[in-house]
């Protein structure tokens, strides 16, 4: 009977922490895909000029729900979220796990890589275009309340995304804990403000018959596809259901979606249409004309707090990402806002990048409808790289049948294409912007890794063999100073050039003198088993071999702590760590990159932070030795 009742506890705390999970999902995962509401519908029906017709509303309103609920109940929360990397989810973590499953074939992970880092760099526009497209609906509410202040509109939106931009180097993680309740506030008030319109107009419910979205495409043609590049905006913000999944797991985010937010989303959209289906004329911002006039302003306030956490979400997204795309050797150092959570992190660069790609977009195109065009191409090109990556890893890891692969490839590939099609007629209207951001991330991301590749190709080449000079050593005795020297080097079986400068210009050797290599894995989280290699060699030498995974932080001296259970141990105030700090020198003459991509990643280089920060290593437990390396 105790045993009862302490089970019976331990299934109240497992309810209440999947409850509170769930509820930090919703301030979270959900702040994107919950803002849509606010520019959806009048994009999509107001891109002809003319007042919507009820047949086009009843299609409309059909396809958005459709929509939500193969692609982002399906595809997303049922499908693509099994594709879990120990846990973590997003674009990066599904490129490690299909570059998992072709380990021996250098072409398939080469095609692989390509597609899923163009993946991650539309991502990085979806980071820009989300908090402009989101915060400025949210202001344009004003017009509907004052439409004489119609020119403080993009001022206000530019100052809301300083400030919020601004807080970024202070971490998410006080902000984050007011995210879930001011999120449960906002979609109970917009399923609210659904109802009370629904009750009035209860025929639009009929737009939930799938019939309704096939007769708008039988009847308009055309039309009905650019109408598709819309509906994809009731989309926005899927791609944060899978990359969240780490910080909340799989059951609290699927409970938030069915359970609370597709509810609310649908009977908003649907309020929407039953407005417009009784005052066309509404189609200027019907969000905002569906409020009552006493409320009008607390809205206004509501919606702007809504889509700051919104945008929040994405960028810690890309935050995220970028750790991750460092990890797995696209990107540069990140910096940690948090002690206690290793996903609380702030990147300067992609802050201040993100900023001014924000702030540029809000001015060029100064109106939430004028951002949609750009908007989809981003989502919809990071939607379809998601699905081919997932189908790969649905076939190679899962082992799905090849007839399987293929009738899921193609409901999903027709459906993402579609949009994606949909979306690419608006180039010339502002789909422009996320794909020249894209390929310019693209190109800066391929770069830094090919670039770090050639660097250690060359050190590996210019070095001395460490078996040779090992014995030289011993038969040839330096004079040996006390303590432990740690040499970071690429190569374990060639002599580091910060070793080979320390004895050439100090005339000496630490009596223990050990080799560190630090792999990182294409794993979220390395197991314990795996996470020290030690290699005893001649003459008190060491090879240490150090593994974390791409969500890991890499700690060395904190791993070091750890080496004495594989027999060698570390008195860190008696260690001193050497490392060679590469000046890259572009040389046309050599094979690898063009000279231009050559100059670009030396430009990088100087710039990054150095791996010594990345790694944690103290500065007053460090020697740096310069080293000139050709490209």
């Amino acid at each position: 009977m105790n045993q009862g009742t302490s089970h019976g506890m331990s299934d109240a705390e497992t309810k209440r922490r999947l409850a509170a999970l769930a509820l930090g999902a919703i301030g979270v995962v959900y702040g994107d895909i919950g803002t849509s509401p606010l520019y959806t519908l009048q994009t999509t029906l107001s891109h002809d000029g003319q007042l919507p017709a009820a047949e086009s509303i009843y299609g409309v309103l059909s396809l958005i729900f459709w929509a939500q609920i193969i692609v982002v109940s399906l595809k997303y929360v049922v499908f693509i979220m099994r594709a879990d990397n120990k846990g973590e989810g997003g674009i990066m973590a599904l490129l490690a796990l299909a570059l998992r499953s072709v380990r021996g074939e250098p072409r398939s992970r080469w095609i692989l890589a390509i597609i899923g880092i163009f993946g991650a760099a539309l991502f990085y526009g979806d980071g820009v275009i989300t908090p402009a497209i989101s915060v400025l609906s949210a202001v344009e509410g004003v017009k509907v309340a004052a439409p004489n202040l119609d020119a403080w509109v993009v001022p206000v939106t530019a100052v809301i995304l300083f400030f919020l931009f601004a807080l970024q180097r202070h971490g998410t993680e006080r902000v984050g804990r007011l995210f879930g309740p001011v999120m449960v506030v906002w979609f109970i008030v917009i399923a609210l403000l659904g109802v009370q319109q629904i009750m009035r107009n209860p025929q639009v419910l009929a737009a939930l018959n799938p019939m309704y979205g096939i007769k708008f495409f039988s009847l308009h043609g055309m039309k009905a596809f650019i109408a598709l590049g819309g509906v994809v905006l009731a989309l926005t913000g899927a791609e944060a259901l899978y990359a969240d999944m780490g910080h909340f797991g799989k059951k609290p985010i699927r409970m938030a979606w069915f359970g609370f937010v597709l509810p609310a989303l649908v009977l908003n959209y649907f309020g929407q249409g039953a407005l417009l289906l009784a005052h066309p004329e509404a189609i200027s911002n019907p969000f905002f004309i569906m409020v009552p006039a006493p409320l009008l302003y607390p809205m206004i306030g509501l919606a702007c707090v809504a889509t700051v956490i919104a945008s929040q979400a994405v960028i810690s997204g890309a935050f995220s990402m970028t750790r991750e795309a460092m990890a797995l050797g696209y990107s540069m150092p990140v910096v940690h806002t948090s002690r206690e959570m290793s996903g609380q992190i702030f990147v300067p660069w992609v802050n201040n990048f993100l900023l001014i790609m924000v702030l540029a977009a809000v001015f060029h195109f100064g109106s939430s409808e004028k951002l949609s065009a750009a908007y989809g191409i981003a989502v919809t090109g990071t939607m379809t790289i998601t699905t081919v990556l997932a189908l790969f890893v649905a076939r190679r890891q899962w082992g799905w049948s090849r007839a399987v692969v293929i009738i899921a490839g193609v409901l999903l590939l027709t459906i993402d294409l579609s949009f994606l099609g949909a979306n690419l007629i608006k180039v010339e209207y502002g789909g422009w912007f996320p794909l020249v951001l894209g390929v310019g991330i693209f190109i800066v991301m391929t770069t830094w890794r090919r670039g770090r590749e050639l660097v250690v190709r060359e050190i590996k080449q210019s070095g001395l063999a460490l078996a040779p000079f090992i014995h030289n050593i011993r038969e040839h005795p330096p004079l040996s100073v006390p303590g432990t020297a740690v040499f970071l080097t690429a190569n374990q079986n060639a002599v580091p050039h910060a070793l080979l400068h320390n004895l050439k210009h100090n005339k000496v050797l630490h009596e223990r003198n050990v080799l560190l290599t630090v792999e990182i894995l294409e794993t979220p989280v390395a197991d314990f088993e795996e996470r020290v290699t030690i290699t005893p060699m001649d003459g008190g030498f060491y090879g240490l071999a150090l593994r974390f995974g791409f969500a890991e932080d890499p700690n060395i001296p904190l791993a070091l702590t750890h080496c004495a259970r594989v027999g060698v141990s570390f008195d860190l105030m008696d260690t001193t760590f050497f490392l060679s700090r590469e000046t890259i020198i572009a040389d046309a003459r050599r094979p690898g990159m063009a000279l231009w991509r050559d100059k670009l990643f030396a430009f990088m280089a100087r710039n990054a932070l150095p791996a010594t920060a990345f790694f944690q290593i103290p500065g007053n437990r460090l020697i740096e030795l310069g080293a000139q390396v050709e490209i």
